[in-house]
């Protein structure tokens, strides 16, 4: 049975496209079909580290949710991403498929002036899973609380919640947490980004755990590795053996 993964954050900028990416990747490696859809429209990105260009891309997904297109048509395989630095896919079984959101300036006015109809994204994920038989298909999240994101954490099969280790992060994914538990999610995961590596992690995932009684998938570590990378690769293809790399496996692990 296929699983929705929402992935999700209360602020901007606690690397949940990066996990998104990361995690996708990762579960198609072992051989599964997966699918990233990126509904954050107002500042897309995810499609960056799986090097599509947006010049050269032709439907997205707002495409599908003016009417112009099956939301399969706006899908981009991208497997061929997975590849290691020897040359090789590691699952030949395994396929990724990323449904961007557009880059034109106009296209995101748009959304911003009119909205959508925030239900065929529903029913847009279902035909994406049946379409492209996926096993897997993760909902990449635009921050914050909005009738898009409510949506897609309501369908979600499990939550992810990224967040960083700071005083505003804590009390954002407070909210967030509750939330979820009043849309009766199956299961909910925490993950702390960017934890500086003097940080006591042992005690940092007891706090979580404790604040919010939700379980710590992992905690990735600030790196300087990632920060290098700037988003040109998916971090656990470029380096398949780094921490940051071994810790996304054990999250991807849980997830599963």
């Amino acid at each position: 049975m296929s699983r929705i993964v929402c992935v999700h954050s209360f602020r901007g900028g606690t690397g949940k496209s990066n996990t998104t990416a990361n995690l996708a990747a990762t579960i198609a490696r072992q051989g599964r079909r997966v699918g990233i859809v990126d509904t954050d429209i107002q500042s897309p990105g995810i499609h960056v580290l799986f090097k599509l260009d947006p010049d050269t891309i032709g439907h997205v997904l707002n495409d599908y949710l003016y009417g112009r297109c099956a939301i399969a048509d706006a899908a981009y395989d991208v497997s061929d991403r997975l590849r290691v630095r020897q040359g090789e896919i590691a699952a030949v079984s395994g396929a990724c498929f990323l449904i961007p959101s557009s880059m034109q300036p106009g296209e995101i006015a748009r959304i911003l002036r009119e909205g959508y109809d925030v239900e065929l994204l529903n029913d847009g994920y279902r035909e994406l899973i049946r379409e492209l038989a996926l096993d897997y298909l993760f909902i990449d999240t635009h921050p914050g609380l909005n009738e898009e994101t409510l949506l897609s954490i309501a369908l979600a099969d499990v939550l992810l919640l990224v967040m960083r280790p700071d005083r505003q992060d804590f009390q954002g994914t407070a909210v967030m947490v509750e939330v979820a538990r009043n849309l009766a999610v199956p299961a909910m995961y925490l993950v702390v980004n960017k934890a500086l590596r003097s940080l006591d992690l042992n005690a940092l995932k007891r706090q979580c755990e404790t604040t919010y009684g939700v379980e710590v998938a992992g905690i990735l570590p600030l790196s300087e590795d990632v920060a290098r990378l700037a988003s040109e690769d998916v971090f656990c293809i470029a380096y398949p053996e780094h921490q940051v790399s071994q810790e996304y496996r054990a999250i991807a692990a849980r997830v599963g």
